[in-house]
């Protein structure tokens, strides 16, 4: 006997909590501003309507409604993170929805705007490069800074069909401008690749084994914006100069579609590089094929200053 009585207290005890509990819950709804202009601006919407309801409109009145309660977008308190309650009423009937807050709709577009953003084997520090970090007080960098500004801001719907050759020496932060521009071509929704040319010389060999090349070959050929990083370091081989790179450069100056190059060298540096392969062999005349396309699809921008990386 005794037991039961212990548990008849208890259970009276906790039910007297829970309506407690609910009567609070209750008295915060009903008396919240929102509820309130609910109730206003649907007269069908009785407070015996409300109490079959009160969960899902404690649900929605507990919740940030513009992000005021949220810290950030990953400190979200909403049941949905990332997405804001609204209500919905037909009759005496409440229905609850959720859009996408402000910063979700903000954090898509990001996400977005980074993926139009593709790399082969580039560091995160460029790809997380922007124009408002350029030295533009430096002066060996004025012209580089200033011909990269000029080309954001007179973007339209037809993208130039010629990008820059930023040559000068080692660790001046030619390869940042290239970063910087990819990612101000992203907040207009325009794509773009860079591509480190060592890493692509070897990528280019070892997609020979699993037959993936020439999907390569046609993607670097076609995205919008091609950014070529380190040009004249990679290992020379005809076949590459010649059957890669030449192909690639061809379709791109026939289609007008920019090429955005950075090297130690300049043109005519890079020239001699060219004309001769690592097992030996001189041409020059395919070597100047390759800088006479380069000079067709880019602006010549010398770029000089500190080296930023000792």
């Amino acid at each position: 006997m005794e037991p039961i009585q212990r548990s008849l207290k208890k259970w009276m005890k906790d039910h007297k909590q829970f309506q407690q509990r609910m009567n609070r819950m209750r008295q915060e709804v009903v008396q919240s501003q929102e509820i309130q202009d609910l109730m206003k601006n649907n007269p069908a919407l009785t407070e015996d309507a409300l109490d079959k309801q009160l969960i899902k409109l404690y649900e929605y009145q507990s919740q940030s409604k513009d992000c005021e309660k949220c810290p950030s977008r990953e400190e979200c308190i909403n049941i949905l993170p990332g997405y804001t309650p609204r209500l919905e009423v037909e009759g005496q009937e409440v229905k609850l929805a959720y859009d996408k807050c402000r910063r979700q709709r903000n954090k898509e577009q990001q996400d977005q705007q980074k993926s139009l953003v593709k790399s082969l084997h580039m560091p995160r520090e460029i790809l997380e490069a922007t124009l408002d970090r350029l030295d533009i007080e430096d002066p060996n960098r004025k012209q580089a800074v200033a011909k990269s500004l000029y080309y954001i801001k007179h973007l339209d719907e037809e993208l130039p069909s010629k990008g820059f050759y930023f040559h000068g020496p080692f660790g001046v932060g030619k390869t940042f401008f290239l970063g910087a521009i990819a990612n101000k071509l992203s907040e207009k929704n325009i794509p773009s690749m860079i591509i480190y040319m060592p890493e692509f010389v070897r990528e280019m060999k070892a997609s020979i084994r699993d037959d993936s090349m020439n999907d390569k070959v046609e993607a670097f050929k076609k995205t919008p914006v091609l950014m070529l990083d380190d040009i004249g370091a990679e290992s020379q081989s005809a076949w590459f100069r010649d059957e890669v790179l030449g192909s690639i450069l061809h379709y791109r100056m026939m289609e007008r579609l920019p090429v955005f190059f950075t090297s130690n060298y300049s043109l005519d540096e890079l020239e001699k590089v060219l004309m001769t392969s690592n097992r030996g062999t001189i041409d020059q005349v395919k070597a100047q094929r390759i800088t006479e396309r380069i000079r067709q699809l880019s602006e010549v921008v010398e770029v000089h200053g500190e080296n930023r990386r000792s």
